[in-house]
């Protein structure tokens, strides 16, 4: 029986509202409530066999660095970086070894250092010859500094740094540092990928010698004596001290040689450098020739063999060297 509605005139009772109130709640108790773990009261899951997108990244190798070459903020950085020139000197009192090797290099260039210490990136950058320091991009690691958006502004800017993936092979972080050797820019590139762990170097990976078979680029080797006693990788405090920038004759591969043996040649050619400080020119050529350089990374021995080695070699080089009298 449907529920009688009052007539017109008929003056309802003022408990009416409320039993009707009472008996619609029960006629809704009765209706079944929809459980309240499932969509839309939580996140959908996504379905099986359908592809999911990937997420659109802006850090680390998709950091787009464009804007740090455009001309205001190249304008910028060559005033900031003329500015540190004096800041790095009465910090690291940097000798120019080798500068008379790049007389007759023309167009960009691969400047291929060995790594120690956070103060070679404006070590190198300040000590390259005006034509090439503000025409210049910096390999920086991707994981490292390109980890944070206020991270990747800052060094995209100071040192005109570029993201290269530095655990595996990326095609995006090669085709960009190729696409801007072709046009006019050089590289700074450190290929141990990473600081020395304990003052020795280690070895070389292939980024720069598949550069240059690639694009034609000559690379120049560099050493860089001394950055680690000043700003050591776990350390936080500068300590000023003298720094040796070497800089090799540049090198181009043979017709023979793949990119795994010119980077060897080039590994070597930059221990060959590290032979000319400790000792002198003429002998340091010698062992070159005879493939008999001082490797790098140290002897193969214990820890404390290797402390020892090292801190021998800092002696060495701290003693009055022979020079070829000045003409």
């Amino acid at each position: 029986m449907s529920p009688r509605l009052p007539h017109s005139g008929e003056r309802s009772s003022p408990g009416a509202g409320v039993r009707g109130l009472g008996s619609t709640a029960r006629l809704l108790d009765r209706i079944p409530r929809p459980r309240s773990t499932g969509f839309p009261w939580v996140t959908p899951t996504w379905p099986g066999g359908v592809e999911r997108p990937r997420p659109e990244s802006i850090l680390g190798i998709d950091y787009d660095t464009a804007w740090a070459r455009r001309y205001g903020a190249r304008l910028a950085r060559a005033v900031v970086t003329e500015a540190a020139r004096p800041l790095v000197r009465a910090v690291a009192s940097p000798a120019l070894e080798g500068l008379d090797r790049l007389a007759d290099l023309d167009g960009p260039a691969i400047f291929a250092a060995n790594h120690a210490s956070h103060l070679d990136f404006p070590l190198l950058v300040t000590s390259l010859p005006p034509r090439f320091r503000h025409h210049a991009v910096v390999a920086a690691g991707a994981d490292y500094f390109f980890d944070k958006r206020w991270k990747a502004g800052l060094w995209a800017f100071a040192i005109a740094a570029i993201p290269i993936e530095r655990t595996r092979v990326n095609r995006r972080s090669g085709e960009l540092a190729a696409d801007l050797l072709r046009r006019g820019w050089s590289l700074v590139i450190f290929p141990e990928g990473t600081r020395s762990p304990d003052g020795w170097g280690t070895p070389f990976k292939g980024g720069p010698a598949y550069l240059a078979i690639r694009t034609g680029a000559p690379v120049v080797p560099v050493h860089l004596e001394g950055t680690s006693q000043i700003l050591p990788r776990h350390g936080a405090r500068l300590r000023p001290g003298r720094t040796t920038v070497t800089f090799g004759r540049p090198l181009r591969p043979t017709e023979e040689e793949d990119a795994r043996r010119f980077a060897a040649r080039i590994e070597r050619e930059v221990a060959a450098l590290a032979d000319e400080q400790s000792t002198d020119w003429w002998s340091a050529r010698r062992r070159a020739a005879a493939g008999a350089s001082p490797a790098l990374t140290g002897p193969d021995t214990s820890a404390w063999r290797r402390t020892w080695a090292l801190e021998r070699r800092r002696r060495s080089r701290r003693a009055p060297q022979r020079r070829w009298p000045a003409t």
